[in-house]
């Protein structure tokens, strides 16, 4: 849908710093794009505050060597959508070979408030 210079300006300023400590595999960086009381919401999974993110960013990003590729970005109101191929060393049973994860975010103060990154599936209508 946009090109790779759209998309990079579409994304917020700090989820194009997340996705970069993301793909670096820098935990410390991936936290500094969080506000202290953010949620994540991952697989059903809720995590609230930083000491649970920080857990879960290691263990699923970072130990996993998650990387992230930006294919689509879009906004509805304050809430950023950002669709991206996953890749790493996480275990990929009866997971499709091209895996698009969908992210919702909302910001504030320039740190990440929310992030809830869903499998979704395509739409029959």
């Amino acid at each position: 849908m946009n090109t790779a210079g759209r998309t990079a300006s579409a994304l917020p300023e700090v989820f194009a710093a997340h996705i970069e400590a993301v793909n670096d595999f820098d935990l410390d960086a991936i936290m500094a794009t969080f506000c202290d009381d953010a949620l994540v919401n991952d697989a059903h999974r809720e995590f609230v505050g930083t000491a649970s993110i920080r857990a879960w960013a290691r263990r699923e990003l970072v130990d996993d060597k998650v990387t992230m590729d930006v294919t689509e970005v879009a906004h509805h109101g304050t809430l950023t959508i950002v669709r991206a191929r996953y890749d790493g060393e996480y275990d990929k049973t009866n997971l499709p070979d091209e895996l698009v994860l969908t992210n919702y975010l909302t910001v504030a103060d320039g740190r990440i408030s929310s992030l809830i990154i869903v499998h979704n599936e395509p739409s029959p209508h």
